[in-house]
């Protein structure tokens, strides 16, 4: 009953490996468009195309997505919300200095048989 063959299935299945195979290693296209007219170059286009997965791309050292605020406009947003939180810390950390100070001299004063 296991070894019954499904209509697609090994089709998909071999679409799969293909796409994995791709990624891991990673797929090249190169190729030049030209536009003339009466044998006069008017424009070159240059299309280099790669196709692999972000780890591979990673360990080839290509990166560059990371640092594109096209493609990652909350960066800079996160940036500016790290710099305001440790500007709040900061401004926290002096009130805690000043209330430890003052609690420090209250309990240093004389109490009174009053209290």
């Amino acid at each position: 009953m296991g070894s019954e063959l499904q209509p697609g299935r090994s089709h998909s299945s071999g679409l799969v490996d293909v796409l994995d195979r791709v990624l891991d290693k990673g797929l090249v296209i190169a190729g030049d468009i030209k536009v003339s007219l009466a044998e006069v170059e008017l424009l070159t286009i240059r299309i280099r195309l790669m196709i692999c997965s972000i780890d591979k791309a990673e360990e080839i050292g290509l990166d560059w997505w990371k640092y594109d605020r096209h493609l990652s406009p909350g960066r800079e947003q996160v940036m500016q919300e790290n710099l305001e939180l440790r500007e709040q810390l900061r401004v926290m950390e002096r009130r805690l200095a000043v209330l430890t100070r003052a609690s420090g001299r209250r309990s240093r004063a004389p109490r009174s048989d009053k209290d």
